[in-house]
């Protein structure tokens, strides 16, 4: 092999391992999202055996409730995304190899980029007025806003990056596409 075309297959590699950390970031997120959900049910069960049995109510399960639902939410739209987990309508377009449909899916994923990037924009100028400001929620734990506020920047961010991902995945051949969601690649 010369020296270009070993220089070429380094730079693939680096790519498809670029490819595959954000396809695992995305995993993982969806993955702790689910468990943030679950935490808030137990919170909330908690909170109603002990306001009814009980007759002690707490301060923090509806806050932290709250935090864990925004910041869930946020984090499992990479995963969604990466999991074809959103509305999807493909009455003109089934044949997922046609031309037809990659240009509309490259189409939604632009929009879906696009999108993601003005929210990470206005959604990090927002955390970070948040944090050097130094605001609170008005309740009794009165938690900074920045906790919930960066939820927002952060989450699309993760769901610009799989979008990446995604805009590379309609393009290259089905196997490929295949092995790379297998992580052979």
């Amino acid at each position: 092999m010369s020296p270009l075309q070993l220089t070429f297959l380094f730079e693939v590699l680096q790519f498809n391992s670029m490819i595959r950390l954000i396809d695992q970031l995305s995993e993982w997120t969806g993955k702790l999202a689910a468990w943030m959900f679950f935490a808030v049910g137990f919170f909330v069960t908690y909170e109603v055996f002990m306001r009814h049995f009980f007759t002690m109510p707490t301060i923090w399960v509806d806050e932290v409730s709250r935090i864990f639902q925004i910041w869930a939410t946020f984090l499992a739209g990479g995963f969604a995304l990466k999991h074809r987990q959103l509305i999807v309508i493909d009455v003109a377009f089934r044949d997922k190899d046609s031309l037809a449909r990659k240009c509309t899916e490259t189409f939604a994923i632009l929009v879906i980029l696009i999108f993601s990037l003005v929210v990470v924009w206005y959604g990090f100028e927002l955390w970070y007025k948040a944090l050097v400001k130094g605001h609170t929620t008005d309740t009794f734990l009165a938690p900074p806003k920045w906790l919930t506020h960066g939820s927002v920047w952060f989450g699309f961010a993760l769901i610009s990056l799989q979008t990446f991902v995604e805009f590379i995945k309609i393009w290259r051949k089905s196997s490929t596409k295949n092995n790379l969601n297998k992580g052979k690649l």
